[in-house]
Formats: structure tokens, C-alpha cells, sequence
């Protein structure tokens, strides 16, 4: 199984992980699982996200689509995240 790591900037921790909570279905629809929210002890507003992937083409195609970019605009992501799909 393939692991996604996302990293990036919020404007505000609270907003944006309600946000990230209402997407979850969307996640899970695209073979993206078990995400586990991080943020630095010092800014938490800096987010890393590590999530399991059961299937790499579908988690690309969700990464490169306008839902996850409009759902990160709205939940107040600052600028381009990180995005790292291992395996």
C-alpha cells in the first residue's frame, strides 16, 4: 500500500480542519484512507496530512482535480501544498 504525505500552510487550523473533515467522503472515494492530521508544536497552522492510498491512479486523478482544489481554497489553504505519494 502506497502512503500519501501533503504538506502546507493554513490560515486558520480550526477552519481548515473543519473542512477537512466535511471532504472525507471525497478522500475515501478516491482509494484515500486513515489520514492522519500533524502540526508543528510550534505553528499549527503547518499542517503535514500522512493518509494510506489503495489505488495510485485514482489518488492522482483526486489530487489533480478541481474538488480537492476548491474544497483547499475554501478551507483556507495559503498557497501550493507539498505533495508526496511513496510506496
Amino acid at each position: 500500500m502506497a502512503s500519501l504525505i501533503i504538506h502546507h500552510k493554513v490560515r486558520d487550523y480550526a477552519a481548515w480542519r473543519s473542512g477537512y473533515d466535511a471532504h472525507e467522503s471525497s478522500r475515501v472515494g478516491a482509494g484515500i484512507t486513515n489520514g492522519r492530521v500533524y502540526c508543528n508544536v510550534e505553528d499549527p497552522d503547518d499542517i503535514v496530512i500522512v493518509a494510506n492510498v489503495s489505488d495510485q491512479a485514482k489518488a492522482r486523478d483526486w489530487m489533480a482535480g478541481d474538488d480537492l482544489k476548491a474544497a483547499m481554497q475554501k478551507a483556507g489553504v495559503l498557497g501550493a501544498p507539498t505533495i508526496h505519494l511513496i510506496g
